[in-house]
């Protein structure tokens, strides 16, 4: 994919939490979470990380353009401890976003399968026959009129797979695409808004050593 990198500095770093073994972090928009094969694209989450915590590794991932929670590992048990979380789905996370239209009724499921469009990657889709098994719970939260009089909705996501732009392409199959989103919006939605409209606000997980409950938020920014 060909896109103009220029990822943000200030901050360079925001650490919402760290311990010996963990560090959680707000991950800005537009900056990449691994570095990107090209070395234009070398400046990532991962990499800012590990030039203040060498061990550090790359447990989940949150799309470039999105914002918000991403833990890190800064062992290899904890590594293996959280990813085991991940994996059995024992972690908790909740996005927010803003999708055009109004999303009726105030909640629901979307469970539709995900595979790769290979020919337009990095995009998904829904396939019935080759897709991976995909949910994602919403709840309405608010509901805005636009002057142009459209509506937008403000709405709670929680992903109950992890599949790659699952929020995204979930949105997109009911009809309310997220605004701001270059991959997947049509020119109104990309238009309203200056960023992609989706933030990792909330994630929960099992601390590996202690295995205490740890709770994490980050206010969205939008």
């Amino acid at each position: 994919m060909l896109f103009n990198y220029n990822p943000p500095t200030d901050p360079y770093l925001e650490i919402i939490y760290q311990d010996d073994d963990l560090v959680v972090l707000n991950k800005p928009s537009e900056l990449l979470t691994v570095p990107g094969k090209d070395p234009k694209h070398a400046d990532s989450l991962e990499k800012r990380v590990q030039r203040v915590f060498p061990t550090a590794t790359i447990v989940h991932r949150l799309d470039m353009a999105t914002s918000g929670i991403l833990c890190m590992t800064l062992n290899k048990p904890a590594h293996r401890h959280i990813s085991r979380q991940f994996q059995q789905r024992e972690t908790k996370k909740r996005y927010i976003a803003i999708v055009w239209g109004e999303l009726i009724p105030e909640s629901g499921l979307v469970d539709l399968p995900l595979i790769c469009d290979w020919p337009n990657r990095p995009k998904q889709m829904v396939d019935f026959e080759r897709g991976k098994p995909s949910q994602t719970l919403w709840q309405v939260l608010s509901v805005q009129k636009l002057d142009c009089g459209s509506s937008v909705t403000r709405v709670a996501l929680t992903p109950i797979t992890g599949r790659s732009h699952q929020l995204r392409v979930h949105m997109l199959s009911q009809d309310h695409v997220i605004l701001g989103d270059r991959l997947y919006a049509h020119e109104k939605a990309l238009k309203a808004a200056p960023r992609l409209q989706l933030h990792a606000e909330y994630l929960s997980v099992r601390h590996p050593v202690t295995e205490a409950i740890l709770e994490f938020n980050a206010p969205s920014p939008f």
